[in-house]
């Protein structure tokens, strides 16, 4: 119950009596590459819970202490083993879009910090007990392949955003990962 000195003149509440949780703790990563005069997002087809059934990008909880940025590098390397010093690594670059969704099974509002990697167009996902299968889907196919909003958004930002020729985004959205400057 809320008192009169929680509420301002308008009825608005000043201090919060309930409601989802807001979550910030989910990474996303979008793997990617050109190919034959096409670009290509990886989908990983997921077996154990949570989504279990599903295609999706790589998704991964953050761990205590570490960063986003910390996070999808780790995650890279232990879903799909690609290591950032792997010579099939291209680039790695943040999305500036978030797209908050919620999830009823926990009551939450959910924002995840969204990246993108480029790898070699010859690369191939070696995937960890938490997927069976892969897929790579044309730039053309997303919108029929990607279930969720969010999902289908980041990929609109990498194709409209990071894959252009002297694309001004894709040169600020850079992240610099140990010695290597991403996308170049």
């Amino acid at each position: 119950m809320t008192n009169q000195s929680d509420r301002d003149l308008d009825g608005y509440r000043r201090v919060p009596g309930a409601g989802p949780t807001i979550r910030s703790d989910i990474v996303d990563v979008y793997v990617f590459r050109r190919r034959d005069g096409d670009v290509e997002i990886l989908q990983l087809h997921r077996v154990t819970e949570p989504m279990k059934g599903d295609w999706h990008p790589l998704m991964a909880h953050i761990e205590a202490g570490e960063t986003a940025v910390d996070c999808a590098i780790r995650e890279l390397s232990e879903e799909v083993g690609l290591d950032d010093s792997s010579s099939a690594w291209r680039g790695f670059w943040q999305l500036e879009q978030v797209h908050p969704y919620y999830l009823a099974e926990i009551d939450a509002i959910v924002l995840s910090a969204r990246f993108a990697a480029e790898v070699d167009p010859d690369w191939r996902p070696q995937l960890n007990h938490e997927h069976d299968d892969h897929r790579w889907v044309a730039q053309s196919q997303v919108s029929s392949q990607f279930v969720w909003p969010g999902q289908k958004s980041a990929c609109a930002e990498i194709l409209s955003e990071l894959i252009p020729e002297g694309s001004l985004s894709a040169g600020r959205l850079q992240i610099e990962i140990g010695s290597r400057q991403a996308g170049g």
